[in-house]
């Protein structure tokens, strides 16, 4: 069976909607917040805890990392990805399309793919679209993203139409290799090809229409979220989202802050990512439901109260500010585990506040209402 998508409700001051996503792993009730798992993990954070604390629908790994190391012989005698790191609910990969992009001095972009130099040890290696989706039958995830190129910003305007044509076309080859070969471990793959045409509203407008044109099961908005200013993301998110199919998830790919993703919701998007509330908590800083806070501040370090007492989590609701942020000053492993699965928790729980809120139909209000506590720093 393949991948279903049903709208639920929708909220009629904005395009917001609730929907849920079908997948041979699972349901995925949306709007939705996906962990970053780039190497089979969502870093510090157990599989129990993603499971049992964050309640995590979906979790993303990445086809460039997860080429380099374990490596898809490795992947496939475990028997992909959900066998080989225990993980039963639905995956999404990334296509590495965006890891390329960062490798900008180790790579060399043509029309048969990308060569680059693996940042582990330097070895060459060659991406092909046909690569690129038989690693990805190797990993096996439910939703398997295109191969794209996704280019800086800014880019001249020759640059962003001359990458946005590429993306097509390795898209269609993309198409044409799935359809050439089957799943591996005896379960449905979903492709979402990726909108791009960096910040030229013309662009944006054609890719969109010929992403749409493909008619896949799921459709992804690429090249934002990568230095432009946040009006400029909703201007081209609410451009690309009146042009894609209502009938089939959209995923912002990379967004972002709690903020970022209030409003682009109420543009129509359904699937978010971004490594923001893992690294971020790496280093000290929660977000909670009364703001952002810096544990690694002297003001924390004789409050007792519990992190964050709006959420019901475990480690939301039994760490106090004081001990993580001795745990921080201490160098301890725990505290960035414990901030990491906090702020996993957090984004889960706005986006099922916005899922409530939605189907309430008071989304509109509760989003002008809570941004600015959300994003005040204590």
């Amino acid at each position: 069976m393949g991948l279903t998508f049903e709208v639920k409700h929708k909220n009629p001051q904005t395009k917001a909607r609730a929907g849920k996503i079908t997948t041979a792993h699972g349901e995925i009730k949306t709007p939705i917040f996906m962990p970053v798992g780039t190497v089979g993990t969502v870093k510090a954070v157990h599989q129990r805890e993603l499971k049992e604390d964050i309640n995590a629908e979906i979790i993303l790994g990445n086809t460039y990392h997860l080429y380099l190391r374990p490596g898809t012989e490795i992947l496939e005698k475990a028997g992909g990805l959900h066998k080989f790191n225990g993980w039963d609910r639905p995956i999404l990969t990334d296509s590495g399309g965006y890891q390329v992009f960062s490798l900008a001095n180790n790579r060399k972009i043509k029309e048969e793919g990308v060569t680059f130099r693996s940042h582990i040890d330097g070895s060459k290696h060659l991406f092909t679209p046909e690569k690129v989706m038989d690693i990805e039958r190797s990993i096996g995830a439910d939703i398997i993203m295109a191969f794209d190129e996704c280019p800086p910003y800014p880019s001249d305007y020759t640059y962003a139409k001359n990458s946005m044509h590429l993306t097509h076309r390795w898209l269609q080859r993309c198409v044409d290799r799935l359809n050439e070969t089957e799943p591996l471990y005896g379960y449905h793959q979903a492709l979402f090809p990726i909108v791009q045409g960096s910040t030229y509203r013309d662009l944006r407008t054609q890719s969109a229409e010929t992403i749409a044109s493909h008619n896949c099961e799921g459709n992804a908005i690429g090249g934002l979220s990568v230095g432009e200013p946040a009006e400029m993301m909703y201007e081209h998110t609410e451009l690309v989202c009146s042009i894609l199919p209502e009938d089939k998830p959209r995923y912002l790919m990379g967004v972002g802050t709690p903020a970022n993703i209030l409003e682009n919701i109420a543009l129509g998007v359904d699937m978010f990512d971004c490594v923001m509330p893992t690294r971020q908590a790496r280093h000290g800083m929660v977000f909670t439901t009364q703001g952002i806070i810096n544990l690694k501040n002297k003001k924390w370090e004789d409050d007792f109260s519990p992190l964050d007492p709006g959420l019901e989590g475990y480690s939301s609701s039994f760490y106090t500010k004081a001990y993580l942020r001795h745990l921080f000053k201490a160098g301890e492993a725990l505290g960035g585990m414990a901030a990491s699965v906090h702020n996993l928790s957090f984004y889960l729980w706005l986006v099922r506040e916005a899922r409530q809120h939605i189907i309430d139909g008071d989304f509109r209000e509760w989003k002008n209402a809570i941004i600015p506590t959300l994003m005040q720093r204590l």
